[in-house]
């Protein structure tokens, strides 16, 4: 992992040697980043728009054949990376209450009794080994999170601590829906904040993304999964070097 990076850092550190980058370069890569997380994120969750109709969708254009659901998860995912794209650019703390805000713009218009509201109910997640914490406690499970945060993981690498967490997060499963789409959301405000690209989870490695973080659940190793955000990290960042 130190390895990784270790290369990470010199990517970073030579895309920041570049600055200022060209306008119409850095919008046309914020554009593909956009389309690209907002196609995968939902894709993962089980949304059928292809890229392309997702591409469409972003553009204010509907897609015969597809549910009304599935095009607001795409207007409402944008309507999320803009949120985010603010709290970076102010530079403001992580609370409790922006990651509601952000769920609730990931659930508006879809379920808006439960958007931005901790759960009042039990739930399991399909397939996983772990189980989320009793209803009771998401309120205590997420100020230890905020608490967290504040503390030990200033210490871990920043794409180390953006992963760490998602996971924490996605654990605690704070809300009745929407959880895996604000996972990646927080995740990537916080590689943001320090100035990293986003991290694309793919689609096509869902069963990969999902293993992983169920051996950081069960075991607290958390290995596997910060590779793999690496991993995606380092792709868009040499997406921008490519066209630099």
């Amino acid at each position: 992992m130190k390895d990784l990076f270790k290369k990470i850092q010199e990517k970073q550190t030579l895309l920041d040697s570049k600055r200022p980058l060209p306008t119409y370069t850095v919008k046309s890569i914020r554009e593909n980043l956009l389309l690209e997380w907002t196609y995968n994120s939902n894709a993962i969750e089980g949304n059928t728009l292809t890229l392309q109709e997702t591409k469409v969708v972003l553009e204010g254009i509907t897609v015969g054949g597809k549910t009304f659901r599935e095009h607001l998860e795409v207007i409402n995912h944008k309507e999320a990376i803009l949120y985010v794209e603010e709290i970076v650019k102010s530079k403001e703390k992580l609370n409790e209450w922006q990651i509601q805000n952000i769920h609730r713009l990931v659930l508006k218009g879809i379920s808006d009794e439960y958007a931005g509201v901790y759960r009042n109910q039990n739930v399991i997640i399909s397939g996983a080994q772990h189980t989320p914490p009793d209803f009771m406690v998401v309120s205590d499970e997420m100020k230890a999170l905020i608490n967290w945060y504040e503390s030990e993981a200033q210490k871990l690498h920043p794409v180390e601590r953006a992963a760490q967490l998602h996971g924490i997060f996605v654990g605690v499963h704070p809300f009745v829906d929407g959880n895996g789409r604000t996972a990646r959301l927080l995740m990537n405000l916080e590689l943001m904040k320090n100035g990293y690209p986003a991290s694309i989870i793919r689609a096509e490695n869902r069963l990969e993304y999902y293993n992983a973080l169920d051996k950081a659940h069960t075991t607290s190793d958390y290995d596997d999964f910060s590779k793999l955000v690496a991993q995606e990290v380092e792709k868009s960042l040499d997406m921008y070097l490519k066209l630099l």
